[in-house]
């Protein structure tokens, strides 16, 4: 045997963040990327076929994160890559038409929007959180909402001693705390 070490390099599954939707078939409510954000649409128009024979769809969106308003224009017939939404379980909540068979080289970008549901655990001095996940361990990797209204909620309720459930949106390798709910009695 030798006594060199093996040095061996790890990475992800290579799972894509997004996948192709033709963009007029995106609706309202639906999430797609603009701008490289993660968005959900708000409005869709589309434009008649004119002269260079593409029918264009006009998308307004709000970043799920940070509540900025983004707009797109593209070809109707071009392939967006679209969101979808995936349950605890691991199920396809929502998808707009997931099979769209590729219809141009062109592709815009849609992300897979997650929503996971934690317990709260603790709240540190310098506003990360530590969440209780399903697999009994802690993630410590995410900060109190920039919402004051939700960080106030989320703050009062943990120093009642109320049992706190946190939503936590995740898309495109960013994690946010969007929403909590009450369980049960006090701690």
């Amino acid at each position: 045997m030798s006594d060199e070490e093996h040095h061996f390099e790890s990475s992800d599954a290579g799972a894509s963040k997004t996948y192709p939707q033709q963009a007029g078939t995106i609706r309202k409510n639906g999430f797609i990327v603009i701008k490289n954000r993660p968005c959900k649409v708000v409005e869709v128009s589309t434009s008649k076929t004119g002269k260079h024979g593409h029918a264009k769809c006009h998308f307004v969106g709000i970043d799920i994160f940070t509540g900025k308003k983004l707009e797109d224009i593209v070809p109707s017939s071009h392939n967006c890559d679209v969101s979808y939404r995936v349950s605890r379980s691991g199920s396809v909540t929502s998808a707009q038409n997931l099979f769209e068979p590729f219809v141009s080289a062109c592709v815009i970008q849609v992300p897979h929007v997650n929503r996971t549901e934690y317990q709260l655990i603790d709240i540190s001095e310098d506003g990360f959180v530590s969440l209780l996940t399903e697999s009994g361990n802690t993630k410590d990797d995410l900060k109190l909402p920039t919402d004051e209204a939700l960080q106030a909620q989320i703050r009062s309720g943990y120093e009642e001693g109320k049992d706190i459930i946190l939503t936590v949106q995740s898309a495109m390798g960013e994690d946010q705390i969007c929403g909590l709910k009450e369980i049960g009695g006090n701690k």
